[in-house]
């Protein structure tokens, strides 16, 4: 039986999402922006099963080659370096805009595998959406295979030694549940942690980083490391709704607490605050004060970007939990991925006076692109637009 949220709830204003979590997506090229941070596109051996390597209730894990891991912005489209340990992500966020590149990497690596054919057809029998959340891919030779491209006198060890950025977790989680069993992510810190001068961020929902807190300050002694964990409500049964499967509101402020004790600079990704469901003004504060008071450095935030395959997923979920939303959702994106400009104006003239009150630095993303920028001067008072403006 579906739940639905009452529609007599206090209205809500304001609604902050990226569909990539505070990184940047170039939009001229999307999908293969996203299929080339999952597989590199490089040439293939002789065909090898696709094993599976583990199951955790309706999931299943499978060893997939990594024949290269880091990808570049001449590949990507963005203008740092990403590593994703996994394809798929357990967590089974309703808003996430990485689920239609599964298929695609599903569809290499089962070419590529003598896998057979019941595997195939169970996989294609899913929706890509819930395949994505089924079937994960575990890239487990990717710490050898990182070491091999950042080895000494390479192009890329180069690039990153000379200031550009690396992301861990740019189109899935690295710490989702698969890693507390195959250990992937671990092993690319480790290899990260060897080189002297780098700039490190990962992205995560998950308090499971905390796990490595060891080789997280060993990063710190040699080079450059930010910490942005995603966090959208501190309302536990809503936040179970929109993020099934991953961690509670309370074990990530938690995790902020232990990581700043820990001397690691860590920062909340308020994406997605949604629109007409998180972003009540008093669920924001709260949120913000939370993450403030347990030693997070930064927020950042930004307007839910809908694109069309995200839809597939996370209109149905709006039509079925929040169905008096349904109709606004289509009128707001009907016309593009965006909110109106005045509703995000709105957003970020909110965020930069409640985090100026807070004491925490602001840093808004790009709009165009959906990359942190350097945090704007901090409001005195509270924005009024919350009488102003439209909650969709």
């Amino acid at each position: 039986m579906s739940r639905r949220v009452d529609e007599r709830q206090p209205a809500c204003v304001f609604g902050v999402c990226s569909v990539n979590n505070g990184v940047k997506l170039d939009r001229r090229n999307a999908h293969r922006a996203v299929q080339e941070l999952l597989l590199p596109d490089e040439p293939t051996p002789a065909l090898a099963p696709l094993p599976t390597i583990g199951e955790q209730k309706d999931i299943r894990y499978h060893a997939a080659r990594a024949r290269g891991l880091l990808n570049g912005p001449e590949s990507t489209g963005m203008d740092y370096w990403s590593i994703n340990p996994y394809v798929g992500c357990a967590f089974g966020c309703t808003y996430c805009y990485a689920r239609y590149a599964h298929r695609y990497a599903v569809d290499r690596a089962l070419s590529t595998s003598a896998s057979s054919h019941e595997l195939r057809a169970e996989i294609e029998a899913m929706p890509p959406w819930l395949a994505f959340e089924r079937h994960v891919l575990v890239k487990s030779d990717a710490a050898a295979i990182l070491g091999h491209e950042l080895r000494p006198g390479s192009p890329r060890l180069k690039a990153l030694t000379t200031g550009e950025v690396v992301v861990v977790g740019t189109a899935t989680d690295p710490y989702q549940p698969a890693e507390r069993r195959f250990r992937v992510t671990r092993g690319v810190l480790e290899t990260l942690a060897s080189y002297d001068g780098l700039s490190i961020v990962i992205i995560t929902k998950s308090p499971l980083i905390t796990r490595d807190a060891d080789i997280l300050r060993r990063i710190t002694e040699r080079s450059s490391l930010t910490v942005h964990l995603s966090l959208i409500t501190m309302r536990r049964e809503l936040a179970r709704l929109i993020e099934p499967r991953a961690p509670t509101p309370d074990a990530r402020v938690r995790a902020v607490a232990r990581l700043s004790s820990a001397g690691i600079d860590v920062g909340i990704n308020v994406m997605p605050v949604l629109p007409g469901i998180t972003d009540g003004p008093a669920d924001l504060e709260d949120l913000v004060r939370h993450v403030a008071n347990a030693g997070a450095t930064h927020v950042n935030a930004c307007a839910l970007r809908l694109r069309a395959t995200a839809r597939a997923r996370y209109l149905p979920f709006i039509a079925e939990n929040f169905p008096h939303l349904a109709d606004r959702y289509a009128r707001s994106y009907s016309e593009g991925h965006h909110l109106s400009r005045h509703y995000r104006d709105g957003l970020r003239t909110f965020f930069t006076a409640l985090c100026g009150r807070v004491g925490i630095p602001f840093g808004t993303p790009d709009e165009e692109t959906e990359t942190v920028s350097v945090p704007p001067a901090k409001a005195d008072t509270q924005t009024d637009l919350f009488a102003a403006s439209p909650a969709v």
